[in-house]
């Protein structure tokens, strides 16, 4: 039991580096919340601080999730359930992070970099639908909300465990829920919209 609660807190406090935020305040000395969109997330770091903000914030949320994971397969010999619990609670502190007033991003990145580690053909296949539909429909959000529902169908299919398919959805349900229902927060400052072009 301390060992899963000493994982939870490990994972909850990787989840809270946002790199959106770090990325902002390095490049620009700005909260990313009070710029743009006011989202914590790799979008709005990018439109604000150009192709060098987005890449760094990329590099931060992957590097963290990776992390945390590889930590739970050498450590804890690839458990699936610990796994699913440490990949959830990445997730939970990237979006409500303690220290950002639980104001971070949407977790598309982190939800991303958990498929990547656990189920590399996932992204691959969710990365064609995403193509495919964007030629089709030119709507870039909506097409990429169907791109990630094929990640549970493939870990499903591919013959992953319940256990792996559940938590990937469970993961999903929560980003789109964000997105959804928007957070309440401090409103973005239009006099710093002006960001850092690459």
């Amino acid at each position: 039991m301390l060992q899963v609660l000493m994982l939870i807190a490990l994972a909850y406090l990787f989840g809270s580096i946002n790199g959106a935020y770090y990325a902002a305040k390095f490049m620009s000395g700005n909260d990313i919340r009070l710029v743009g969109s006011g989202n914590a997330g790799a979008r709005n770091a990018g439109r604000y601080l150009g192709k060098k903000g987005f890449l760094l914030t990329l590099f931060i949320d992957v590097g963290k999730t990776l992390i945390v994971l590889t930590i739970v397969k050498k450590g804890l010999e690839l458990n699936n359930i610990l796994m699913i619990i440490s990949a959830v609670f990445v997730l939970v502190g990237h979006i409500w992070p303690l220290h950002l007033e639980f104001r971070g991003g949407k977790g598309v990145v982190v939800f991303l970099a958990v498929t990547l580690f656990m189920i590399p053909a996932a992204i691959l296949i969710a990365g064609v639908v995403l193509g495919s539909g964007y030629l089709l429909f030119r709507k870039f959000t909506i097409t990429g909300f169907f791109a990630m529902l094929t990640i549970p169908i493939t870990s499903w299919y591919s013959g992953q465990t319940w256990t792996e398919t559940i938590g990937l959805l469970f993961m999903l349900i929560l980003v789109l829920l964000v997105h959804i229902f928007p957070r309440k927060g401090t409103k973005p400052s239009t006099s710093n919209n002006v960001g850092l072009k690459s």
